[in-house]
């Protein structure tokens, strides 16, 4: 298959999730045999025309000087360039810039869209641009070709919303195996001696509900939060509950320390609870960790019974008092391993995405043209 991957800002990672989705699946399709193009900002660091045997399409992107208006320029000169190179399939990762050009995309390639979460609930978002968000899930519903879901969640949603199915691909995950407490000591924390909670300071996120059960607690462990503070959420939380317990680390990037932060933490709070598989929480699952998430059926779809739940301030209070058996602790991370090695690996999630372009295209009577 000859396959364009559009929506991201480009690989290697240096964004988020669906760039950390693309530099696992593109070179892994690759090393199965089919031609794989990502598109690129121009704003991304990496500028080479290749990575990992990756094609890399860079496309003007214009963000830095106009904001989110520079996102949908940079969506529309991907699109347009895609009509150059004859791509079987379009993976298209998300929607919010670039379902207003949907008509622009080449007709005699396959539209499957990753549909990602429900973008228009999030609070931060005014009442305008919520109202633009839920019609642009509709455009990308409506003139897609195929869906993908990377939740039960939102596979049901869909079918509800749109009366229209979608194959369910989560993210993937790689099991944590290295521990080195000297990574968390250096830092001047004790191994299982704090909490943590990695999130975008988003309302969302219920970073306020753990942090006042945890003020009401009286936990004599710090909480550490990691995240960019600098947004008007960010600093309300920061100035209203920052002290020597709740400590604003500010964001951190350096993956193989948030891992080491996440595996040696006594309690991992996730809190989301907009969109699909989240994959912050696969991470905390992968890196072997006690994770009490925020209760709704996003979570709950990849987490089961293999964690804890809340919904109020007085949920994290409870939990932080509970005297938690070093047997279900144990119990649960290893039935966490279980499932990222069995449902969350990426050559598991390659599998899934490959056969399932294959048959779109024997569906469509197509054959490909690599």
């Amino acid at each position: 298959m000859k396959i364009g991957i559009i929506g991201t800002r480009g690989i290697p990672n240096q964004y988020g999730g669906f760039e950390q989705f693309t530099e696992f699946i593109a070179p892994a399709l690759v090393e199965r045999g089919h031609e794989v193009l990502v598109y690129n900002s121009s704003l991304h660091p990496y500028k080479e025309s290749s990575w990992k045997a990756v094609r890399l399409i860079h496309c003007y992107d214009p963000e830095d000087r106009l904001g989110t208006a520079g996102q949908f320029i940079y969506d529309f000169n991907c699109i347009r360039n895609s009509r150059r190179w004859g791509l079987d399939i379009i993976l298209q990762l998300g929607y919010t810039s670039s379902s207003i050009w949907s008509f622009l995309f080449p007709k005699n390639s396959l539209l499957v869209t990753n549909m990602d979460g429900l973008e228009w609930k999030r609070t931060k978002y005014s009442m305008p641009v919520r109202y633009f968000l839920k019609n642009a899930e509709k455009w990308a519903a409506r003139y897609s070709d195929l869906l993908i879901a990377d939740s039960i969640g939102i596979q049901d949603y869909l079918q509800r919303s749109y009366q229209k199915s979608s194959r369910f691909i989560p993210y993937g995950a790689v099991l944590f195996d290295k521990p080195d407490e000297t990574r968390v000591t250096d830092l001047g924390l004790e191994p299982f001696g704090y909490n943590l909670m990695i999130a975008r300071m988003e309302p969302e996120n219920n970073i306020e509900t753990v942090m006042l059960g945890y003020a009401d607690a009286r936990s004599p462990k710090p909480l550490i939060l990691i995240g960019n503070y600098g947004n008007r959420f960010g600093q309300y939380l920061r100035n209203k509950f920052a002290s020597d317990r709740i400590r604003f680390w500010g964001p951190q990037y350096d993956i193989a320390l948030l891992n080491q932060l996440r595996h040696f933490s006594n309690i991992y709070f996730h809190g989301h609870s907009v969109g699909g598989t989240n994959p912050s929480l696969l991470e905390a699952m992968a890196s072997q960790c006690l994770i009490v998430a925020h209760d709704n059926v996003f979570n709950h779809a990849v987490l089961g019974a293999e964690g804890m739940y809340f919904s109020y301030p007085a949920d994290i209070s409870s939990l932080l008092h509970a005297d938690i058996e070093k047997s279900t602790f144990q119990h649960f991370i290893a039935l966490n391993n279980q499932k990222v090695r069995e449902l969350y690996a990426w050559d598991h999630i390659t599998d899934l995405l490959e056969n399932f372009l294959l048959e779109a295209l024997q569906s469509a009577g197509r054959q490909s043209r690599s």
